[in-house]
C-alpha cells in the first residue's frame, strides 16, 4: 500500500504545479493572463481547475496466460507429477539438468477500472482495480505434466502505472514543423499550408506504459479438495508483478475517448510440495488485449441557463460554461456541427 500513497501524493503534487502553469501564460515575458474561472471563488475554481486534470476509465478483453518453470526437485513423488507417453522412459532429472515443462490457456475476461492523470503531455500516472478469469491448463515436458490443483481461476489486483507518450497532436505539430524548414519564411503557400496543418484536430495518440501491482488468487482450487475445509492451496503468488504494454488512443472530444491496448505481464508464483517442505517457482506470462472507454472528469459546469443556446464555451456573469456535452467537441468549427 505504500507504493500507492506515494504514487498519489506524487500525482497531486504534479496537479497543483499543473494547475499553476495553466492558470497563467507567458510567452515572451510581456503579459501573464489567466484561465477563464470555473467558479465564483477562488477554492472553488482551484478545486475545478485540479480536478479536471484526472480521468476515469474502464476497459475489458482477453488474454492467454502460460506457465514456465524448469522442474528440479530430490523429491519428485511430492509433486502432481505423472507420466502420459512413453512409460519405458523413466524421470531422468538433475540440478544441471532440470525438466522444462509450458502450459497455457486462454484467460477471459479481463476487466480493469482505474483513474489516469495527464501530466504536460509527456507522462502519465494512474491506478486502479482489476479482475480477470480464466482457465489453467497441465504443464507438460518431455514424457511429463504436471496438473494444477483446478481447471480455472480467478483473480483480482491492485496496480499503478507509468505512461510515456510517444505521439500525440504536439509531437505532430513538431513532426509538421521539422519537415517544413526546407521551406523559406517567404513562401506564403507553404508556410499557410503548415499552419493549417498544424490546427487540424487530430485525435491519436501512442504512450508505452509500465505497470506495477499485486496480484490475488481467488477460486482457483478444485472444490472436490475443499470438501472438508482444512486443505492448503500449493499454488501462490511469490512477489508483485510487472507489466509492459502498448497503449492507442483516439480522442473524441476533449473529456472523452477510446482507447485499445496490448499488455504483457510478468509474473512469479510458487507451488508447494505436499508436505510444504519445499516448493518450485514457476513463472506465468499474460499476453492481453483490451478496449477501454476513458472520461476526463469536466471542471467546466455545463449551462443550464434557460434560452441560451451557445454550443461552445462561454462566459456568463465573467464564469465559463459548456454548452455541449462532454462527448461532443466544445469549441466546433465550420464542419464540425453535428
Amino acid at each position: 500500500m505504500m507504493i500507492f500513497k506515494r504514487l498519489f501524493l506524487l500525482t497531486f503534487s504534479f496537479c497543483i504545479v499543473s494547475t499553476s502553469f495553466s492558470q497563467e501564460e507567458d510567452i515572451f515575458g510581456i503579459t501573464r493572463k489567466a484561465k477563464n474561472p470555473k467558479s465564483e471563488s477562488s477554492i472553488g475554481n482551484a478545486y475545478r481547475n485540479i480536478l479536471e486534470q484526472f480521468s476515469l476509465e474502464v476497459s475489458t478483453g482477453a488474454g492467454y496466460q502460460e506457465f514456465r518453470t524448469n522442474f528440479f526437485s530430490p523429491n519428485p513423488d511430492l509433486y502432481p507429477l505423472f507420466q502420459y507417453q512413453n512409460f519405458d522412459e523413466p524421470l531422468d532429472i538433475s540440478e544441471e539438468n532440470p525438466l522444462t515443462m509450458k502450459g497455457g490457456d486462454w484467460v477471459f475476461p479481463l476487466f480493469n477500472a482505474g483513474v489516469r492523470i495527464n501530466l504536460f503531455n509527456i507522462l502519465t500516472i494512474g491506478g486502479g482495480y482489476g479482475i480477470e478469469s480464466g482457465n489453467i491448463s497441465p504443464m507438460r515436458g518431455g514424457n511429463f505434466e504436471f496438473p494444477f490443483e483446478g481447471a480455472s481461476y480467478q483473480a483480482s489486483k491492485f496496480y499503478g502505472t507509468l505512461g510515456l507518450i510517444l505521439w500525440d497532436s504536439s509531437k505532430r505539430a513538431k513532426y509538421l514543423q521539422w519537415r517544413y524548414r526546407r521551406y523559406a519564411s517567404a513562401n506564403l503557400y507553404m508556410q499557410s499550408e503548415l499552419r493549417q496543418r498544424v490546427r487540424q484536430i487530430y485525435p491519436w495518440r501512442v504512450i508505452l506504459e509500465a505497470e506495477y501491482g499485486n496480484l490475488t488468487l481467488k477460486k482457483f482450487v478444485d472444490p472436490a479438495l475443499t470438501q472438508n475445509g482444512s486443505y492448503t492451496p500449493r499454488l501462490a503468488v511469490a512477489d508483485p508483478y510487472l507489466g509492459f504494454g502498448l497503449r492507442l488512443e483516439r480522442d473524441f472530444s476533449e473529456y472523452t475517448k477510446l482507447f485499445l491496448k496490448g499488455n504483457v505481464d510478468l509474473r512469479s508464483f510458487t507451488y508447494s510440495a505436499s508436505d510444504f517442505s519445499e516448493f518450485q517457482e514457476l513463472d506465468q506470462r499474460l499476453y492481453s488485449m483490451q478496449l477501454g472507454l476513458a472520461i476526463r472528469i469536466p471542471g467546466t459546469k455545463r449551462c443550464k441557463i434557460q434560452g441560451c443556446g451557445v454550443v461552445m464555451k462561454h462566459m456568463h456573469n465573467g464564469i465559463e460554461y459548456r454548452g455541449s456535452s462532454i462527448f461532443k467537441l466544445q469549441d466546433r468549427k465550420i464542419g464540425q456541427w453535428y
